[in-house]
């Protein structure tokens, strides 16, 4: 930032909460960031600013500019929350409070894409599994997942690691509990 104003109000509303600063200044910021106020008015809308941080990091961007391409730039940004400019004593706090919800959400968010991705890509597997049972033990598809999935139970393990377990020994894998 470079109004000298804005910033003393920044800074007193942080120091109030217990907040520690740590200027950015021309380089990239020397420690981690918990969260980071930026000026969105200050960068060229060209491209959105590679910023060196973690990508769950929450960003408030600081809004003075409100024209189209600026407000197209600042979603790219993907920012937490906001700031109107010019600043004001109030809003500070709702900002890092709705910052810091927004950031746990996306990154639990993509959190559960990951674990959702690893399933769909393990189905394969899984399938795999089901039908050398099907073919080797003349099972029914039902009988045989739910062989799987019984095995995988009593084993305390996913659905998923025992059909790599199958697939991977050939059928070699013990399964204890055998259909009735």
């Amino acid at each position: 930032m470079h109004d000298e104003r804005e910033l003393g109000i920044i800074r007193r509303q942080l120091n109030r909460l217990g907040v520690q600063i740590v200027p950015w200044g021309d380089g990239p910021p020397t420690t981690e960031a918990d969260v980071v106020l930026l000026d969105a008015d200050l960068f060229p809308i060209e491209q959105v600013p590679a910023l060196p941080i973690d990508p769950t990091t929450p960003i408030i961007a600081l809004v003075g500019i409100e024209t189209p391409s600026r407000l197209k730039w600042l979603l790219d940004l993907k920012p937490a929350s906001f700031l109107i400019k010019p600043i004001r004593s109030a809003g500070l706090y709702s900002a890092l409070v709705m910052a810091f919800g927004i950031a746990q959400q996306r990154t639990e968010a993509i959190e559960r894409i990951k674990h959702l991705e690893f399933r769909v890509k393990s189905r394969r597997l899984v399938i795999a599994a089901i039908l050398y049972l099907m073919e080797h033990r003349k099972l029914t598809e039902a009988a045989a997942f739910a062989l799987i999935r019984r095995t995988a139970m009593q084993r305390r393990t996913t659905i998923e690691e025992l059909s790599a377990e199958i697939v991977a020994s050939g059928g070699q894998v013990p399964l204890a509990i055998h259909p009735s």
